[in-house]
């Protein structure tokens, strides 16, 4: 008898958009549906997402990859999932309702609240357990704010009653009809409440920031069982066996599971990660320590620099000063004129990440002249992307022993010629392109394939991924550096905006 499962139904819930893509035996994309996520913006520096449209739009997705490939629930083996990270929402787990939007993790609301537990002396108690610098990028300081907004709001709210999680946790809870309340080890290591060392919940800093432990999940291996879905909700039980964060699922997608593999994403905001192995990694270029990803038997660690604005500031070229109708415009605009004529943009719409840390900082064009077009524009947005790579490159270089000497990319910014060319040019090192740009789905779907052993082999998975383009760098090169390093001078003059 032919196996019936053919399929790994990877669910990818990303911060713009939810994706639900069936992939097949060889890993590659069998089909797919994609929905964009609402984005709510209720204070400047605030993002919030409706929890309940993202359940019901995923849910949506799934139906939709099925019905077009006519493709039934029992020929699926199993579910991966990712997610954005450190996005985070408080639940009643008697009615299912979130209590309040989802913190997103652009969200800057938190910032008065980290810098009052920096001048605390608390920075250096969260690096050294966590792996992480103290920002208002993570989810600590959001379950805080979600706390006491409840009990200020809602003061009849049974804290009982009440269960947390990042958007992984929520979705698994969802999925399994309420029975598993449950995260990864690679989503647990973003909410800076986890001991990295230790991969469990950090009572020190549960009590720190005054979170009862009952609302936390358990934390799971980031390959291996999550339960089942609920029977009614497809007509079958479908194993769920694995989650990641988006960027680690990525890093898994390109084969970088051996110490000095990295690769970088460039979604909504950009994501560069070097594979550390079985040893914790810590940075002097204030790089982040987390997670690759874990199994029953071991846990793999990563050193990445997280860059906050990349997606998002081409989505805000289109739908906040629509200079633009799609991403796609951005290619063919940049290439009519040969340099962005002076004007350098910072990409810090929700502050600065590595190397920088800066909650303050805000998005700035400088160098604007009379003469300057809307061509100069999006060019200078998309060298602006180029540029925040390099810097973070640059840390992972005085970081390691060995300098970057190919980057492997994915992420749908990444569709842009442009945009990977100059990348190669100021790098001055190949940047390499696979076929499949949706590499953080493609990672969840490898891990939840190899756990239920749809997959037999990781090796062998990877040895299947197609290459699309490698981009060396070309004449550019001298010309992207020089502004480079005027670039750096536009982001020293963009911080410390808001106090």
């Amino acid at each position: 008898m032919t196996n019936p499962k053919q399929y790994i139904l990877s669910l990818d819930l990303g911060t713009t958009g939810n994706r639900a893509i069936l992939f097949n035996r060889d890993g590659q994309i069998a089909g797919q549906a994609y929905k964009e996520l609402t984005q709510y913006y209720p204070q400047p520096g605030w993002l919030e997402h409706d929890a309940l449209e993202i359940w019901q739009d995923i849910l949506s997705c799934i139906e939709k990859a099925l019905q077009t490939t006519g493709t039934s629930a029992s020929e699926i083996a199993a579910i991966g999932l990712t997610v954005q990270r450190e996005t985070c929402l408080l639940w009643d787990k008697t009615t299912g309702k979130p209590l309040h939007k989802a913190i997103v993790w652009q969200d800057r609301r938190t910032a008065p609240l980290c810098r009052q537990l920096r001048r605390a002396g608390k920075d250096q108690l969260i690096l050294d357990r966590t792996g992480l610098v103290l920002d208002a990028y993570f989810s600590a300081t959001k379950l805080v704010w979600l706390l006491d907004w409840v009990k200020q709001n809602r003061p009849q709210t049974n804290l009982n009653n009440v269960i947390a999680g990042t958007v992984d946790t929520w979705l698994l809870w969802n999925l399994t009809g309420g029975k598993v309340h449950a995260t990864d080890s690679s989503n647990a290591s973003r909410t800076m409440l986890m001991n990295l060392e230790h991969g469990d919940w950090d009572s020190d800093l549960l009590e720190l920031f005054d979170i009862p432990s009952h609302l936390m999940p358990e934390i799971r291996p980031s390959m291996g069982s999550f339960g089942t879905t609920d029977s009614e909700m497809f007509g079958a039980e479908i194993p769920i066996t694995a989650i990641f964060g988006d960027q680690q699922a990525s890093l898994f997608a390109h084969g970088c599971d051996r110490p000095g593999l990295l690769k970088c994403t460039y979604g909504t905001g950009c994501f560069l990660i070097v594979q550390a192995g079985r040893d914790i990694p810590r940075s002097s270029d204030r790089l982040l320590s987390t997670v690759a990803w874990t199994t029953a038997e071991r846990a793999n660690y990563a050193l990445e620099g997280a860059m906050f604005t990349t997606g998002a500031c081409i989505q805000w070229l289109r739908d906040g000063l629509q200079l633009i109708s799609s991403a796609a415009e951005t290619e063919p605009l940049a290439r009519q004129v040969k340099d962005s004529n002076g004007v350098y943009f910072v990409p810090a719409l929700s502050g600065l990440g590595a190397p920088h840390w800066d909650m303050s900082a805000r998005a700035s064009f400088q160098g604007i002249t009379g003469g300057v077009k809307r061509e100069h524009i999006v060019r200078a947005v998309l060298e602006s992307i180029a540029y925040q790579v390099k810097e973070v490159v640059e840390a992972m270089n005085r970081d390691s022993d060995m300098a970057v000497a190919r980057l492997k990319v994915d992420g749908g910014a990444s569709k842009n010629d442009f945009l990977m060319q100059f990348q190669a040019d100021v790098l001055g090192v190949p940047v390499e392109r696979p076929t499949i740009l949706d590499a953080t789905a493609q990672g969840a779907a490898f891990g939840a394939g190899l756990a239920s052993g749809f997959y037999p082999d990781y090796r062998e998975l990877i040895a299947k991924r197609q290459i699309d383009r490698v981009f060396k760098p070309g004449d550019g090169a001298s010309q992207a550096l020089e502004h480079y390093r005027v670039w750096q001078k536009a982001v020293e003059r963009a911080k410390g905006w808001v106090d």
